[in-house]
């Protein structure tokens, strides 16, 4: 994983051709919308020290990556993730020294920070359990389409832990409010999808059937538009959480000059002269 990730990261090439080890990686036929699948549906897609790490250098080279422009993530089954597994990583913490554990929470949150600095926009199709780390994953993904059966639990004080993981404590309240992050952190108990619907956290319901296919839908939708304007878009969105208005409004200035000199601007202006639908290059 290393030696990929490392070359990918010297040059920017294709990463269509990426071989998973700890979870599915499908791409569609153009190589443009990848599917993320956790993939232990007999224990509800559970993640490991070995997932956690390849999933941060995953989201971490896809910077690099010159075919991919939009990402799915999903799990395999009725479930999308029920969280750090039990056996795997809560059992051998509770033998970690302090250094030790700290290296641990450090990569967790850099698996956020990875996802949330990766210009392609996220798309989490959520079905059934979605707990702990998972409900942190499906958090840090761009939009989120859920299924009446998804139940989104931080329940990090259930076992012993501060609602504050892998950024829960910044991410959570400016998805859905101040007051409802501070329940479910604290409680630790699980939202509905109604209530993720009525709260904003969720983009759509979909049955279960169909949440994937919505999702990667959404996901091609967004491949094939300015991807380089996109990858603007969600860096803006990102860094104005830390501006003032005028510095929002000046750095929104400067990023959309900036997209005013790609082709994607001019192909859009040519093809409304000519009548036509735009086809977006990302250039």
């Amino acid at each position: 994983m290393q030696t990929a990730v490392h070359s990918m990261a010297d040059h920017k090439g294709p990463c269509a051709g990426y071989q998973a080890r700890n979870f599915l990686w499908e791409v569609s036929d153009d190589g443009k919308v990848a599917t993320v699948t956790l993939n232990r549906p007999e224990r509800k897609n559970p993640l490991t020290f070995d997932s956690y790490a390849e999933l941060r250098d995953l989201f971490r080279s896809l910077v690099y990556a010159t075919d991919i422009k939009a990402v799915v993530v999903t799990g395999a089954g009725a479930n999308f993730c029920s969280g750090g597994d039990v056996h795997e990583i809560i059992g051998p913490l509770t033998r970690m020294t302090m250094p030790e554990l700290l290296d641990f929470t450090r990569m967790t949150g850099d698996l956020i920070k990875a996802m949330r600095a990766c210009p392609q926009p996220i798309v989490a199709a959520v079905d059934g359990i979605c707990a702990g780390a998972g409900a942190m994953i499906a958090l840090a993904s761009d939009m989120r389409l859920g299924t009446p059966q998804a139940r989104t639990a931080f329940l990090f004080t259930r076992v012993g832990l501060a609602g504050a993981d892998m950024g829960a404590c910044t991410l959570l309240p400016r998805m859905i409010g101040q007051g409802r992050a501070s329940e479910l952190l604290y409680t630790g108990r699980a939202m509905t999808a109604e209530e993720g619907m009525n709260w904003g956290f969720f983009n759509s319901l979909q049955e279960s059937d169909a949440v994937l296919g919505a999702a990667q839908k959404l996901a091609r939708q967004l491949a094939d538009g300015p991807s380089f304007a996109h990858g603007m878009t969600k860096k803006l969105l990102h860094q104005e959480w830390n501006m003032g208005v005028d510095e929002a409004i000046e750095a929104e200035a400067q990023a959309q000059a900036i997209c005013m000199q790609t082709k994607d601007f001019r192909r859009a202006y040519d093809a409304f002269v000519a009548k036509q639908k735009p086809v977006f290059e990302g250039d």
